[in-house]
């Protein structure tokens, strides 16, 4: 098969470079997808944010779900559902653009993420016909909502070690639930229930579908949270529960394989949300620097909060770069597989499963990038930034969460380099080829001869190229020293992960630009931003290639490594002020996310 007819495969990033014009970008969306983004960033202007208090106090629980009913209505939950459920059956891009648009909605967006996300596609992947056909059009309507429940007091990253138990009846119609959940989203008022459980003494989880209704089934208070407080959020107890028998989800003893799957999707929509609710925190910023007087001036007018604005809008751009890339990807692969013969729901599992690695890469990244705006927009506020009268008060509270929903940062961490090995064992990507390649090279006298190639970007896109080469050598050393024992020695392991991540957007920002270039649109700001972001990403990855070298080697070994390291670093002297400088003028200028 000729390479470019190749499918991509996921994690391929690191030892294959990719052309602009393979990936997607968001200058393509179409009329129709910018029509419904419209319709999404509307509902959430005019019907939550004028009643976020009111949400957040908690002394009115019926507004949020009267809000999924009305985004129920507007078909905001039926999204990924098929026409045949009563959906629109929209490609995976397009839903995370929803969520994206969704995302500035504060605890609304978590209320409708968790019920179209984790609380209806187990029941549309995994369940029989008969169950998809009684839940999956209330659900896509709205009369019915849903909640997910997989964490207990003694089991957050681990799952598996829930002690929720189920024992199939004397008449063998029911199985008999017992069992405590905690931390339960939409849990005050949702309908359906995914639950886990261990069928008697089972090793693995087995999920089921509970109706609220159904006797057993009581609740604590809601949770007093640190932020996204008008999410409801609760404890769930289940008191001899009466669980027909043909409400057990999939297969027995397949339920940490829903899960799994179900978090992949989780995460990289995750990542879209963020995006949402970091464009909204920069045009909060870049309008009240600009109303701001201080010493006689706008604020918008100092060094300070110009770098403050640039950088905050270069690591979204790149963020959504890398988003919308692996979207695409994933989209990609579900349509191959079709072709092929795949059932629609498998292929749905497997496409999203193909880009696990990239889906928890973002995960980090969009949740982090949104950490690192909101608490900039706190700063460029000053004083008032630290009232519940700004937006962005909440916005800081509210972001703190996403670096532990869909499983926490350092579990996706570990994951990232978990399947990037498990792939490579496998045959499905070749890392030993490449590494020992980059160990060769590293012996041999640099090449000194500068790159005379005309291609828009080329010096950004030979920097990638170089910094995974120094991925490859700071991983191949830490293999070849520990072995097996690798996956014990987790702050290698994150070191790898930081440079994995910061090289897989640090491209597709690159890639971005190049394609947006093509395509004829105004492309100076969107380079500017890509360079500023090559450079916090050199500067990160170096970083973290030095805390690897220092743990795994010393002496002769270590010195070469750091001659790698320098060597597979370099990067050309650039004025970072004056590009942060004039990226953000042009943002105040117009007070607005500008790269849409």
């Amino acid at each position: 098969m000729p390479e470019e007819q190749k499918n991509i495969v996921g994690g391929e990033f690191i030892v294959k470079s990719t052309a602009p014009e393979k990936v997607f970008i968001p200058e393509e969306w179409t009329e129709e997808q910018k029509m419904i983004a419209q319709t999404c960033k509307d509902f959430v202007d005019m019907e939550v944010i004028p009643k976020i208090a009111e949400i957040d106090s908690m002394q009115h629980p019926e507004i949020m779900p009267s809000l999924l009913d009305k985004a129920g209505e507007l078909g905001l939950l039926a999204t990924s559902v098929p026409e045949e459920y009563g959906g629109f059956g929209m490609d995976f891009n397009s839903s995370m653009l929803v969520g994206e648009k969704v995302g500035s909605g504060f605890s609304f967006a978590v209320a409708l993420s968790a019920h179209t996300g984790i609380g209806t596609l187990p029941i549309l992947y995994y369940g029989n016909e008969e169950q998809k056909k009684k839940y999956i059009p209330k659900l896509a309507t709205g009369e019915f909502k849903a909640c997910y429940c997989l964490t207990e007091p003694g089991s957050g990253s681990d799952a598996n070690a829930a002690k929720s138990k189920a024992t199939l009846s004397e008449d063998g119609k029911h199985y008999i639930l017992n069992g405590q959940k905690m931390w339960i989203t939409n849990g005050g008022f949702a309908d359906i229930l995914i639950v886990f459980a261990k069928i008697d003494n089972d090793r693995n989880l087995t999920a089921f579908i509970l109706e609220r209704s159904w006797e057993g089934i009581t609740m604590n208070a809601e949770e007093k949270k640190m932020g996204i407080k008008g999410s409801s959020t609760r404890q769930v107890f289940f008191n001899n529960v009466k669980v027909p028998i043909e409400n057990l989800l999939y297969e027995r003893e397949k339920g940490f394989r829903i899960a799994l799957n179900i978090l992949n999707i989780g995460r990289i929509k995750l990542s879209a949300a963020t995006l949402g609710a970091a464009k909204d925190a920069i045009v909060n910023s870049s309008t009240y620097a600009t109303e701001r007087k201080q010493f006689g001036q706008s604020i918008s007018e100092f060094g300070a909060i110009k770098h403050k604005i640039a950088e905050m809008a270069s690591r979204v751009y790149s963020s959504e770069a890398a988003c919308y890339r692996a979207g695409q990807n994933i989209d990609d692969a579900y349509y191959k597989m079709i072709e092929q013969g795949m059932d629609p729901s498998e292929a749905k599992l497997k496409s999203v499963e193909e880009f696990a690695i990239e889906c928890a890469m973002m995960k980090v990244h969009g949740s982090e990038t949104l950490d690192y705006v909101v608490d900039e927009a706190v700063q460029t506020y000053g004083g008032m930034g630290y009232s519940q009268e700004t937006p962005v008060e909440r916005a800081y509270r509210d972001s703190r969460i996403n670096r532990i929903f869909e499983g926490t940062n350092e579990i996706n961490r570990l994951l990232t380099v978990d399947m990037l090995i498990r792939k490579n064992i496998k045959g499905k990507i070749n890392l030993i080829g490449p590494a020992s390649e980059v160990a060769k090279e590293l012996l041999s006298i640099p090449d000194m001869v500068e790159s005379n190639s005309s291609e828009f970007m080329s010096e950004e896109i030979n920097i990638v190229k170089n910094l995974k080469k120094l991925c490859l050598l700071i991983a191949g050393a830490a293999f070849k020293k520990y072995k097996e024992q690798l996956k014990s020695e987790q702050e290698i392991l994150m070191n790898i992960a930081d440079m994995l991540i910061q090289i897989y957007v640090s491209e597709s920002s690159i890639l971005r630009t190049q394609k947006s270039k093509s395509l004829g649109k105004d492309f100076d700001s969107r380079l500017l931003a890509s360079k500023i972001y090559l450079h916090k990403a050199v500067e990160d990855i170096t970083k973290a290639a030095k805390e690897a070298i220092f743990a795994i080697s010393e002496g002769d070994e270590q010195r070469m490594l750091l001659i790698g390291m320098k060597r597979f670093s370099k990067i050309k002297a650039y004025n970072l002020k004056e590009a942060r400088r004039q990226l953000a003028d042009k943002i105040l200028s117009e007070k607005k996310y500008i790269f849409v």
